[in-house]
């Protein structure tokens, strides 16, 4: 296994977009896994937002991580036993930036 360069680290921040999909499931609803996923996430001290197709989540990358990793495990304890995830990871190195700062700078732009 190739060794890890120490000066390397995690970004600070950053916000993940996730969505879970279940494989092999006998019923084409989610909603109880995905009410559960979001249960998770109201335990996690992490900021996030539900949408229709998924959960946008916001922290360190170790954190955010953890997070979508336990999803998986939530998911899987209650007898999914295959599951796809999109994720899409946004970190900035030139400033912090929070997810509601993203919407605002759209809707700024709209409003002009």
């Amino acid at each position: 296994m190739a060794s890890i360069n120490p000066t390397l680290s995690t970004p600070a921040n950053c916000t993940a977009d996730f969505s879970l999909i279940p494989i092999g499931s006998q019923s084409a609803s989610f909603s109880k896994q995905v009410a559960d996923i979001q249960r998770l996430m109201q335990n996690s001290g992490l900021k996030y937002q539900m949408h229709t197709t998924g959960t946008t989540v916001e922290g360190s990358w170790d954190q955010v991580s953890q997070i979508i990793g336990y999803a998986h495990t939530l998911i899987h304890q209650e007898g999914i036993a295959r599951i796809q995830t999109d994720i899409r990871i946004t970190t900035r190195t030139d400033k912090v930036q929070p997810m509601e700062a993203n919407i605002a700078s759209v809707q700024r732009a709209l409003a002009t």
